[in-house]
């Protein structure tokens, strides 16, 4: 019977060859040199794109990761890769994925499987040959779409229709699909998000609400990483609208409970927030006066960087900065000390979060877009040389007391202005 289906499956095909970012995708070298080494391999090699990068070509969006199926096995693509001069790692090699590199380019490529058994997070797998089973495990029909070479697609669950419809749905029974990997959960979350047309099935909001206690078995780094990309979509601003979908998300996440303040963006407010990186928006839903954004970080793990931009955002917010904060003398000193990125996020932040001053901080944030961002001329060993001093703590605090009197005077400080200051740290 699934031989039946999958044969029947492959007489309804359809293509995207004339599709621009198709053939621009197609036409790179190491594409052509990758399908030509399998298909050389032997009769009966197959190899196609599958996925994300499907589903962004037939809906004209940029495709960055390039997801690869086949119908061998993993010691066979091995096999293939090395007798064709190809670097690879073996990324995921128990589950059948296999990274091939190419001029700088990586190519995920993974063996068609089913899975045997799963408990939420992990699979047991088992590698097959019949393209149909494999499309059979994936979770939303649009992302069980594949395509050759030629742009002739795939589809046995009719995948672009659904696309085009704005039909976020399950493979089979959701509640089986959830069961498999509670992740999903999250993606239905990001995909409803980016690009449904309708409202929620009923049975499906059910459904997830039932199994939403299985996200405790995904590991934070799986869920951190599935929550950047839902911030990432160009739509998450809107996720405020549909209140089904706001409902899960702060379920899941509910530290997140400021994400009001993507609700009733003006313009301004919304062209910041498409430059901003995920730690910004991150801490525009997350930062208050309360234990909630250090527990957050703790939970997550973020990484340092991450990190580092939460807690300086919060610093400031917390301190709730008056009108003598935003003098240019003062941003100053952070612009040198912080960089010219943290202190445009200070004051997009203070933007987003209150209306007050907006006008001034509009032109601080110009001023100092602007600005080029002078560099202190006055080193340690300069006062060694022309000042007759040793090295030691008096130097350290004679630079310090320099530098700012360097800032507070405009970047200029001249050698009798230096002087008094040795002198007095002297006394």
């Amino acid at each position: 019977m699934i031989k039946f289906l999958n044969n029947f499956f492959k007489l309804k095909k359809s293509n995207f060859e004339n599709k621009t970012n198709f053939k621009k995708l197609v036409s790179k070298k190491g594409i052509q040199y990758l399908f030509k080494s399998f298909s050389t391999y032997s009769n009966e090699a197959e190899l196609r794109f599958v996925g994300g990068c499907v589903r962004k070509i037939i809906n004209d969006e940029k495709v960055t990761d390039i997801d690869l199926s086949t119908n061998l096995n993993p010691n066979s693509v091995i096999e293939v890769l090395k007798k064709n001069k190809i670097n690879f790692h073996k990324t995921g090699i128990a589950h059948g994925t296999i990274t091939a590199i190419i001029d700088d380019s990586t190519f995920e490529i993974t063996s068609l499987r089913k899975d045997i058994k799963t408990d939420g997070r992990h699979a047991e797998i088992e590698f097959t040959s019949d393209w149909l089973e494999d499309a059979s495990r994936r979770d939303f029909t649009f992302n069980a779409i594949y395509s050759d070479l030629n742009g002739n697609l795939f589809d046995p669950f009719n995948g672009k229709k659904d696309l085009f419809d704005g039909v976020i749905k399950f493979i089979g029974d959701p509640s089986k699909r959830i069961k498999e990997d509670y992740l999903r959960i999250l993606r239905y979350i990001r995909f409803f998000s980016e690009y449904s047309k309708i409202q929620h099935n009923k049975n499906t909001i059910r459904i997830i609400k039932q199994n939403l206690i299985g996200i405790k078995q995904i590991s934070k780094e799986r869920q951190i990483q599935e929550l950047k990309k839902i911030i990432s979509i160009k739509n998450f601003k809107n996720i405020n609208s549909n209140k089904v979908t706001k409902e899960l998300f702060l379920t899941i996440f509910p530290e997140l409970k400021y994400i009001h303040r993507l609700s009733k963006l003006d313009n301004l407010r919304k062209d910041i927030l498409k430059y901003k990186n995920f730690e910004f928006v991150l801490s525009l839903l997350l930062i208050d006066k309360t234990e909630d954004c250090e527990y957050f970080i703790y939970k997550y793990n973020l990484s340092n960087k991450e990190k580092d931009k939460i807690n300086l955002l919060n610093s400031i917010y917390s301190e709730e900065p008056n009108r003598d904060f935003f003098k240019k003398e003062n941003l100053t000193k952070i612009i040198l000390k912080y960089g010219k990125e943290n202190l445009i996020d200070i004051l997009d932040f203070r933007i987003l979060t209150t209306s007050k001053n907006q006008n001034l901080i509009l032109d601080l944030k110009n001023y100092f877009i602007k600005l080029e961002i002078p560099v202190m001329p006055i080193k340690a060993k300069d006062l060694i040389e022309k000042f007759n001093l040793k090295e030691g703590k008096l130097l350290g605090l004679i630079l310090k007391e320099v530098e700012e009197q360097w800032l507070n005077n405009n970047f200029k400080i001249s050698n009798s202005q230096i002087e008094d200051i040795i002198k007095s740290k002297r006394i």
